[in-house]
């Protein structure tokens, strides 16, 4: 299974309204907080992986993300797995560090084969976050264009193609 994804920067009230009218129904919404680290011997800056916790709503998870691969928006393996809050001090104690912890509001959509969320993350802005899964790779190029399809009935259209965790350090960890 992949994970396609594109982010866009938007009007999250606009957008609200206009998913309601295209039928999406919410099915949660928190605060979540991702704590991103880095590997003690590999550089995922370079090799494009992440290692994410995910604190959210008394739950924890922790997410690998491979590298993103060039079939438009950010497509990439993601596997997860349910964890305990004690996971940030095993990795820690292993000598994986802390590189950000990154905070948002986030509401998640679901309809028509397609999960939106509405992010309100701490420092960086709003956005809205289209996801379809796939199951291979033949199927992301007509994935990533229904996604833009999509996009456009919402009235979003500035794509960011980084992550949070790339905006969050070109923001805060370069002195800006």
């Amino acid at each position: 299974m992949l994970e396609v994804e594109v982010k866009y920067r938007a009007d999250l009230g606009s957008v609200r309204e206009r998913l309601k009218s295209l039928g999406f129904s919410l099915v949660a919404a928190g605060w979540e907080e991702d704590i991103y680290f880095q590997h003690p011997c590999r550089d995922f800056a370079s090799t494009d992986e992440a290692l994410r916790v995910r604190i959210s709503g008394g739950r924890v998870g922790v997410t690998y993300k491979g590298p993103r691969m060039g079939f438009g928006g950010k497509t990439r393996v993601e596997l997860s797995a349910a964890a305990d809050v004690s996971i940030v001090e095993i990795f820690e104690k292993l000598g994986f560090v802390a590189v950000a912890r990154i905070k948002k509001r986030r509401e998640y959509y679901r309809g028509g084969g397609f999960t939106i969320s509405l992010d309100q993350v701490e420092g960086l802005g709003e956005f809205v976050e289209i996801e379809k899964v796939v199951e291979g790779e033949g199927e992301v190029a007509e994935a990533v264009a229904e996604i833009r399809r999509l996009a456009a009935r919402l009235g979003v259209g500035e794509e960011v193609r980084e992550t949070y965790l790339e905006l969050f350090l070109n923001t805060f960890k370069s002195g800006r």
